[in-house]
Formats: structure tokens, C-alpha cells, sequence
């Protein structure tokens, strides 16, 4: 059995500007990605996103992209969080992240719905995937926030 978590969100507007907000790294920047994201995110194309909190842009596979419906991205496995100058461990395996837009009230809202799976069932494979989860529940309370008031939540949080 691998470790798999799953975590949602409702945001008033609809799945086209929702979808937009997540794919443009641009936006992902404006309130996600703290160091930044470089790259559209399409089938196919490897992009790179940068973290305050896990200093050091790293690549993101974009496996599967469905224009307004569904997002499915690759990337290393962390299991450590660096203290002081100390590099992220890699764990020499990757996790998929899905992300899943659903269109509620005539399209007016979106269920936004966020799955990460495939961390080894170890100690610091949990660990990890908990930290995540985290940081997937975060992403959607900033994209909420960005896209329905214009406001980026992660601003100053990890500087």
C-alpha cells in the first residue's frame, strides 16, 4: 500500500479562470510558488518551481494536461526538510500529484481537488507526505484567495 492523501477546496469562479490560475506560472508565482515557477504547465513539458521554504527551484514533470479539468504532475520525493544551509534529501523516487477541476453552480464556482501519492511507507515517507499535504492544502487556500480578492497569502511567510 503507498501513501496517498487527498484534500479540497470550493472557489467562486469559474473552472476557465480557476484552471488559468494554476497553470500560468505567472499567477502560480503571484501566490503560490514563493521563489517563483518557470514554465506553462502542458502535457509534456518539464517546468521548474521555487519554494522559500525549499530553497532551490526543481523541476516538475507535467505527465497529463486537460484543459480545465485535470492537471497530472511528477516530481522527487522529498523526505527531509533542511535545517540552516542544509540541501533537501531526495528520496530517489518520485510522487504523482492530480489535480481535479469540477464545475458547481453553473460554473460560477470549482471544486478544486488535489491527490498526491506514491511515498515509500517508511518514518520519513509519511513524514513527507503530511508536510505536503500541508502545502497542497495551503496552495489552496492561497488560490482562493488570489483569484477571488486579489491577494496572496504566502507573502512574507517564509522570509
Amino acid at each position: 500500500m503507498e501513501l496517498t492523501f487527498k484534500v479540497s477546496a470550493r472557489i467562486a469562479r469559474p473552472v476557465a479562470e480557476v484552471f488559468e490560475a494554476i497553470a500560468d506560472p505567472a499567477q502560480l508565482s503571484r501566490y503560490f510558488t514563493t521563489g517563483g515557477a518557470q514554465g506553462r504547465l502542458e502535457t509534456g513539458a518539464t517546468v521548474s518551481w521555487d519554494f522559500a521554504d525549499f530553497p532551490g527551484a526543481f523541476p516538475v514533470e507535467v505527465i497529463e494536461v486537460q484543459p480545465g479539468r485535470r492537471i497530472v504532475l511528477r516530481w522527487e520525493a522529498n523526505e527531509g526538510v533542511p535545517e540552516g544551509d542544509a540541501p533537501v534529501v531526495d528520496a530517489g523516487y518520485f510522487t504523482i500529484v492530480t489535480i481535479e477541476l469540477e464545475p458547481l453552480d453553473g460554473d460560477t464556482r470549482t471544486l478544486v481537488t488535489i491527490s498526491e501519492g506514491g511515498w515509500h511507507e517508511t518514518e520519513t515517507g509519511l513524514a513527507a507526505s503530511y508536510g505536503n499535504c500541508m502545502g497542497w492544502s495551503q496552495m489552496l487556500a492561497a488560490l482562493k484567495a488570489w483569484v477571488e480578492h486579489g491577494i496572496n497569502l504566502r507573502e512574507g511567510m517564509y522570509r
